[in-house]
């Protein structure tokens, strides 16, 4: 396809969205109870990945955004969670700023959820329980990674992985400390459902105090 031709597709390639409505009669007091509800359906529809979000931070200092693609592994009544390798990008930055914003998009229902809050790290005991799930395969690729950190080459990937299965040749793996989890702590939530010509339903709550939340519409 011609420059012309992917501009023209971008511009004019259009998809309605013929969704059921989301009403404030249908909304739980407490988020998460949404959130659960509608993770409860694509997983239902057997969707790709449903448990894929985007994840958003920022640098302390300079306030550079990022933002990448991670999984969650656990669903807890203040929030959800996922695991990562402390030193990397993103866990630097919550480390030094705990603020974060989160994105689910699941295209087959015409849905996206946005959470913002504080992140907390896992208790060392709950980072070891779930890197003792994990297939052997991914618990030495954990040690094997620096991640983030800039390397002369997938070689030098290779060699790393060689030195850690000698090294535990034969013992369990155990966590290594620098990776293990976090528990994004939502105050904001935003449920968007896709409607009729663009006139989308949004329901925002928002945290005033422990479990009290405020429920409101926004305008698409």
């Amino acid at each position: 396809m011609s420059d012309q031709g992917i501009r023209d597709f971008i511009q004019h390639d259009r998809h309605d969205f013929h969704s059921p409505p989301l009403l404030e009669s249908d909304a739980p007091k407490h988020p998460m109870q949404l959130f659960e509800r509608w993770f409860a359906e694509v997983i239902e529809a057997k969707l790709d990945e449903p448990y894929a979000f985007s994840l958003a931070t920022a640098d302390r200092d300079t306030h550079q955004p990022s933002l990448r693609v991670v999984y969650m592994r656990d669903i807890r009544p203040e929030g959800i969670v996922f695991y990562t390798n402390y030193s990397s990008e993103k866990g630097s930055q919550l480390d030094g700023n705990s603020q974060f914003s989160a994105n689910f998009f699941w295209s087959a229902f015409h849905r996206q959820v946005r959470m913002g809050g504080e992140a907390v790290r896992l208790p060392a005991s709950d980072s070891d329980t779930y890197f003792a799930s994990r297939p052997r395969e991914s618990q030495l690729g954990a040690w094997a990674s620096h991640q983030s950190e800039v390397i002369n080459g997938r070689a030098m990937l290779s060699e790393r992985l060689s030195e850690i299965e000698k090294r535990f040749d034969g013992q369990m793996v155990p966590r290594p400390d620098f990776w293990g989890g976090y528990l994004l702590r939502a105050k904001y939530f935003e449920f968007w459902q896709g409607r009729e010509s663009r006139l989308h339903d949004r329901l925002v709550y928002r945290q005033i105090e422990n479990d009290f939340w405020t429920l409101n519409r926004l305008s698409p």
